[in-house]
């Protein structure tokens, strides 16, 4: 829709396909129905891929405050994220994400933009220096540019396929490899098994991927939820996208505490307070009285030792684990990899091997952090597009 509209605005003749009865699904789902539609702090260095600096031009091009400021002209209130007074950078519309999907519509009406939906394409074919296409309604069109804005594989249960990664195969075009990404993580029967009575517990966290390749390392902070699969939430969903299959991931729980120093003091000034008391003032109770159970530090904290305080510590802000999956594509926000960067032009995002052929969005080998960061690339990928097919 962002390509079209800029597209249009520039005199050309455009028509977008939608297989979707309504246009913008996964905008309306998004943010809890606000949709995140962009972060105040994006840059390249949000974004994961083989490449990620191919990104830059893009983003640079048409920014966040760029996207912004149409939000404004359209008179979509919104409001930014925070989390402990501390800013996050998220912005989400006040009301409704369907906001979002009106402002885009309305620009394509303006611009003269076709939209069809409840279409699908049946036939794609090269047709000249253009392109022949059959759609699902029996009829062929003939185009100058063909953009592929199809998106990845998350979420198939609104249509998602990786029809993009067909097309571009097909003109011989390199696909990286591709996985589930911003996705809660999961445990092995037996882990899930010892946790179960943390299910539902939630805390803020700082969570650190431990990977071999030191090209995928990173550290988050945001809010951590156990589910009864394993792990959730903000932090988890960021970690989520470097972790890989046989790696751990490191967790704290209390980041900006010394646990052991904190727990000590307590021991010193009420020491006929229970252990599990005591940490419920730092973790929530039930991940308190867990922990404490598993560490075998029980009855008062004046019988504690050293020793088990920095056992304690350990287990809350030390802690390792080794999830086996993730909850995959069904519940997965963004696809990891997708169409080679090598193989498009940055400027224009056009594949360099076939002329009137171009990639944008998510269906391409750049993925955002979660926080509004995809929703830009979005913007960003069709604005630079749109200028050019």
């Amino acid at each position: 829709m962002m390509c079209a509209v800029e597209a249009g605005r520039r005199g050309r003749r455009v028509l977008v396909v939608d297989h979707a009865a309504r246009p913008g699904e996964k905008i309306r789902i998004s943010g809890g129905g606000r949709c995140n539609f962009t972060n105040l702090g994006c840059g390249p260095a949000n974004f994961l891929g083989e490449n990620p600096r191919f990104a830059t031009s893009a983003l640079r091009r048409f920014t966040q405050h760029d996207f912004i400021k149409r939000v404004d002209r359209a008179g979509i209130a919104w409001h930014e994220k925070t989390q402990n007074g501390r800013s996050l950078g998220q912005l989400f519309c006040d009301g409704s994400a369907k906001q979002i999907v009106a402002l885009l519509t309305d620009d394509m009406a303006e611009a003269g933009v076709d939209l069809r939906l409840k279409t699908g394409v049946d036939r794609l074919s090269r047709s000249g220096d253009g392109w022949s296409v059959g759609l699902s309604d029996g009829s062929e069109v003939a185009a100058a540019s063909l953009v592929v804005a199809t998106g990845g594989k998350s979420i198939p249960k609104m249509g998602a396929t990786g029809w993009a990664y067909d097309v571009a195969r097909r003109f011989d075009i390199r696909v990286t490899e591709t996985r589930p990404a911003l996705v809660p993580l999961t445990f092995e029967a037996g882990l899930l098994e010892t946790l179960a009575p943390l299910a539902g517990v939630a805390v803020d966290a700082r969570i650190a991927s431990a990977p071999a390749d030191k090209g995928r390392k990173a550290r988050f902070d945001e809010a951590m939820l156990f589910t009864h699969r394993g792990l959730s939430g903000p932090v988890v969903l960021q970690i989520s996208s470097y972790w890989r299959e046989g790696e751990a991931i490191v967790a704290a729980m209390a980041p900006e505490l010394d646990v052991f120093e904190t727990l000590k003091a307590a021991r010193a000034d009420n020491g006929r307070q229970a252990a599990h008391n005591a940490l419920a003032h730092i973790v929530p109770r039930r991940l308190a009285e867990y922990v404490c159970a598993r560490e075998g530090v029980s009855g008062n904290l004046a019988d504690a030792s050293d020793k088990a305080l920095r056992r304690l510590d350990q287990a809350i802000n030390a802690w390792s684990v080794k999830p086996v999956g993730s909850e995959g594509y069904r519940t997965a926000e963004v696809t990891l990899g997708g169409i080679d960067t090598a193989a498009l032009d940055q400027q224009t995002m056009q594949a360099r091997s076939v002329p009137g052929l171009y990639f944008i969005g998510e269906a391409v080998d750049v993925t955002g952090w979660l926080g509004g960061y995809n929703f830009q690339w979005a913007w960003s990928s069709g604005w630079a597009a749109g200028q050019a097919c």
